[in-house]
């Protein structure tokens, strides 16, 4: 059964499920390619292993391959305009893949393929990774036509647009052009643009976060030019479309496959450290209890990824009726804290019980501090963007609470928190992770 489009009822229902036919035409691509290139090295008489030794093995080889391609972005949808070459990306995730494939055949014993074919397959699979891409293009630009492009800015910005556009970009359609509308959703679908240009320096407001969310929702890429003044913030990752700079832009500042790559080793992470945070986790609350009485936790509402709530857990230290004045702000040397706890807020021991939340998925080991709905409410109207800082999970440490302290103005905060969202890596979580360890420690010799 077809849907309206004409397309495919089931295939419908895979892309809703993050499928994609690239996995397996890369996969049966890989599988393929490591057969090859032993027959061409030993023929049919395969060296001393039996068949079924090197059937796992390049089955093994294969799924870290597209492990690595998956939590890469390799998989992630690309805007159709000013696409960066994938031979670069493909390469350098290629040599991460074969050095997992040497390392698992060390720790294991047991070869994956022979040796020298891990050196074939890094430059091969760098290839043809990157041809499946290119082919994947073709088809769709067969199968859904050229790019109709909608020029979003003055006349006298969408003319040397359109015709830089003509002169080096035969594939694009000028779909249309228009001032600033009242509704930009509404011109996307007079117009049946499959991608939108911002010409002018107009406020982001216009877009984001919506109507951007809807329009990335509709698969509309959305792209705004660089202006000489922008060169100066240090962009980085911008793309030439008909000879023009532009940045593509996305309601969320990490794709899918990165936030689970963090979720991955968040888990990782703490499966590590259950051999010390559980004892310690005891130990802690034996002592709040001793100190504080009954209700060693303190549980309380807090806001997370995508403004959902949750029930944040912390060890108590202060007093019972510590809020009966509604929700505010912790002081340095809080009254409300109880006698004799006051270290494992300086140490931050109180919240060893997030990582439950953090087991449940709820936050992260390293993230924006997660606040109270009342105050992110108030926050979201005083602070343009304050809202970007949920586009990932919220972390028991972060770069705001190394960086800063409780009475850190909240804009300022904003601003740690904005950076490690975009600049997100395996690497800044361990720096981050080291600091809070040091300020744990200079704390608790206060």
């Amino acid at each position: 059964m077809r849907t309206g489009d004409g397309t495919p009822r089931a295939t419908r229902i895979l892309r809703r499920l993050g499928f994609r036919y690239l996995y397996l035409i890369d996969a049966t691509t890989l599988f393929g390619l490591m057969v090859a290139i032993t027959t061409a090295r030993f023929g049919l008489d395969w060296p001393t292993y039996p068949l079924s030794h090197y059937a796992v093995g390049f089955a093994v080889a294969t799924g870290l391959h597209m492990a690595v391609y998956y939590f890469g972005g390799l998989y992630e949808y690309e805007q159709r305009l000013g696409r960066p070459p994938w031979l670069p990306r493909a390469t350098m995730l290629t040599l991460l893949a074969v050095g997992a494939d040497a390392t698992v055949s060390l720790l294991s014993g047991r070869y994956l393929m022979p040796r020298a074919n891990l050196v074939i397959l890094a430059v091969a699979a760098s290839l043809v990774v990157s041809l499946n891409r290119w082919l994947a293009r073709r088809v769709r630009l067969r199968r859904f036509g050229r790019c109709r492009v909608l020029l979003l800015g003055s006349p006298a910005d969408a003319e040397p647009a359109q015709r830089h556009l003509g002169d080096s970009e035969p594939a694009v359609e000028i779909a249309g052009q228009s001032d600033t509308p009242s509704d930009i959703v509404a011109e996307v679908d007079r117009t049946a643009a499959t991608d939108l240009l911002l010409l002018s320096s107009q406020s982001l407001d216009i877009i984001y976060p919506e109507p951007l969310a809807e329009l990335e929702g509709r698969q509309v890429g959305v792209y705004r030019r660089i202006a000489p003044s922008d060169t100066l913030l240090g962009l980085q990752r911008t793309r030439q479309i008909g000879g023009m700079p532009f940045v593509a832009l996305r309601a969320h500042a990490l794709p899918a496959c990165r936030l689970r790559f963090k979720r991955l080793l968040d888990l990782v992470y703490l499966l590590v450290l259950a051999p010390f945070a559980i004892p310690l986790t005891l130990a802690v609350g034996m002592y709040v209890r001793l100190r504080a009485g009954p209700g060693v936790l303190y549980r309380q509402e807090r806001v997370g990824m995508e403004g959902r709530t949750f029930v944040m857990l912390k060890f108590r230290t202060m007093t019972p009726d510590a809020e009966r004045a509604g929700p505010e702000l912790a002081l340095a040397d809080d009254p409300r804290i109880i006698e004799g706890v006051a270290s494992l807020r300086r140490t931050r021991l109180d919240e060893l019980p997030q990582l439950w939340n953090v087991l449940v998925g709820e936050m992260s080991l390293v993230g924006p501090r997660a606040e109270r709905p009342a105050l992110v409410a108030r926050l979201e109207e005083e602070i343009a963007g304050y809202g970007r800082r949920h586009d990932i999970p919220p972390g028991i440490t972060g770069l705001a609470q190394t960086q800063g302290h409780y009475q850190t103005d909240a804009a300022y905060k904003l601003g740690h928190d904005l950076q490690y969202v975009v600049n997100w890596s395996p690497l800044l979580d361990w720096e981050i992770m080291v600091k809070s360890l040091i300020v744990m420690a200079r704390r608790s010799g206060r």
